[in-house]
């Protein structure tokens, strides 16, 4: 790569890198001044400093200007990790050098998956190609990018979903005395062949190459518990959550998920999947399988059958079996992952529109009544956010079915009280999901922004009205949602599983019934 090149990708790298980071600064730490923006900028004042902060506005806040000195000085990504860094310590007393560098951490993988895809070629399967396009990831993250624990770009690149990564899995065989099974996990035993008196167990290479040294699994390779089988004559793709694949090991054969643990931190957890989340799974899969049966529309959850894994190994090596696409399309539909559609990718049905509004109706029509009747209905909670979400398009693209996925995240009354399932049900739904898709579509159509928010405000009025939904007029009374606020979640290293929340105003809401819509 030359000079130029290599430039144009650090700037690259810098805009993407800086989006995410601001979106957390302005939302967890300033407030406007003023109501309106000027000349496509706003300024916020910084709640600690008093400093102002003026950026250019857009779906995606650009070109920070810290006021110096009476002149507006624009700031890189560096720049912008540093204030960020002065403003948490003012607002907490701590500092974290850990996240500081993870920061920077995040933005060097930018450019380093912005080369790779400059080298590597797109899938042809247009869903994958939306699974592979996360680039930028979280927009609402002050790390979204970073690989703690994964080693320097060059030893993950090969397995980042995001420079369409395709490999083979690692094949190990389990002696059938220290195999733990739970549910169905058939489809593993499909993948290959396992000696006499063993069983098959998948494994991320990645988790292997990260593991494979640990006391305890040299141990359980010498004493004949893991017998390692060489690797899969078929390849596996990375997926955007990065330790689930999707594999297809043949043109006739029926596609499956499997998701591993990754001894990696990526955003706001290492991706180790914990012995009790294998148990939490599988009395909750059940639960949120059976609440979409129940449904009348093609709304579809893809279910986690069973997981297997080693004794004395659980959380190394387990692999949990998902349903693949197969057999949960409409006939004639493609799928595509929701989160790719505000940072873009090639065969995106945004880019066929002529006029978003058919298209958001049809899109709200197929995501907001399930998720609000497995809530109301039958007491879970899934984690409808969009990478959580897929959305299946006919041939003119427009929304006919939504599928959601990952046990992990759904919530189920009574076990979790239902004020901590109703925070990440509107969170996931309003902030996560709705605000993002209306955000792109605004971007795009700027003289039809003002009808998206009432279109979803009538949708969410036809649950109330005609379904009896109690959780949509709730929505609809609520003056805010909760946001989740993971610059500060990291700042003082809130546990993953218990982030901070802060209120934002709630798009659905009205004030008064004589308010314009806006």
């Amino acid at each position: 790569m030359n000079a130029s090149s290599m430039n144009a990708s650090a700037r690259a790298a810098d805009v993407l890198a800086v989006a995410p980071l601001l979106n957390c600064l302005l939302r967890e730490a300033a407030a406007p001044v003023g109501e309106e923006p000027v000349a496509g900028r706003a300024v916020h004042r910084l709640r600690r400093s008093g400093q102002l902060l003026r950026f250019r506005t857009g779906h995606r806040p650009s070109a920070p200007e810290l006021r110096t000195g009476g002149t507006w000085r624009p700031l890189r990504h560096h720049d912008l990790v540093a204030l960020v860094a002065q403003e948490m310590r003012a607002a907490t007393g701590r500092t974290n050098a850990a996240l500081t560098a993870e920061m920077a951490a995040s933005r060097a993988a930018v450019e380093a998956l912005l080369a790779a895809r400059a080298h590597g070629t797109p899938p042809g399967d247009p869903w994958l190609r939306s699974e592979q396009a996360l680039v930028m990831g979280h927009p609402f993250h002050p790390a979204p990018k970073s690989r703690s624990g994964g080693g320097p770009p060059q030893s993950w690149l090969r397995y980042a979903p995001e420079a369409y990564a395709r490999f083979p899995l690692v094949l190990l065989g389990v002696r059938e005395d220290a195999v733990v099974d739970d549910g169905d996990t058939r489809a593993l035993d499909a993948l290959g062949q396992a000696p006499p008196g063993h069983r098959l167990l998948p494994v991320h290479p990645w988790q292997f190459a990260l593991a494979g040294q640990l006391p305890a699994v040299r141990a359980a390779l010498a004493d004949g518990r893991l017998v390692r089988l060489g690797d899969t004559p078929w390849e596996a793709r990375a997926t955007s959550s990065v330790r689930t694949v999707h594999v297809r090991t043949g043109p006739q054969r029926p596609d499956l998920f499997l998701k591993f643990s990754l001894e990696v931190q990526i955003t706001n957890d290492v991706r180790r999947i914990r012995r009790h989340e294998l148990s939490a799974v599988r009395r909750t899969d059940p639960l949120v399988a059976a609440a979409f049966r129940a449904m009348d529309g093609p709304a579809a959850w893809l279910r986690e059958r069973g997981h297997r894994t080693v004794r004395g190994l659980e959380e190394t090596f387990p692999v949990l079996v998902r349903d693949g696409l197969d057999g949960h399309l409409l006939p004639g539909t493609t799928a595509v992952l929701a989160a790719a559609l505000p940072e873009g990718f090639d065969g995106s049905p945004l880019d066929r529109l002529t006029d978003p509004l058919p298209w958001w109706s049809a899109y709200l029509a197929h995501v907001v009544p399930p998720v609000l009747e497995a809530y109301d209905r039958h007491g879970v909670a899934v984690e409808c956010h969009l990478q959580n979400t897929l959305i299946a398009v006919d041939g003119d693209g427009t929304p006919v079915q939504a599928v959601f996925r990952d046990t992990e995240g759904a919530k189920v009354i009574p076990v979790t009280p239902r004020a901590r399932a109703w925070e990440r049900l509107a969170y996931c739904l309003v902030v996560n999901n709705l605000t993002e898709i209306a955000g792109v579509l605004a971007h795009r159509f700027p003289r039809s922004a003002g009808a998206l928010w009432p279109a979803a405000r009538r949708e969410v009025e036809r649950c109330a009205k005609e379904r009896g939904f109690a959780g949509a007029e709730e929505l609809l009374a609520a003056p805010t949602v909760p946001a989740k606020a993971n610059l500060l979640s990291r700042w003082i290293d809130a546990d993953g599983t218990e982030p901070r929340y802060l209120p934002v105003p709630n798009p659905l809401a009205l004030t008064s019934p004589a308010d314009p819509p806006s």
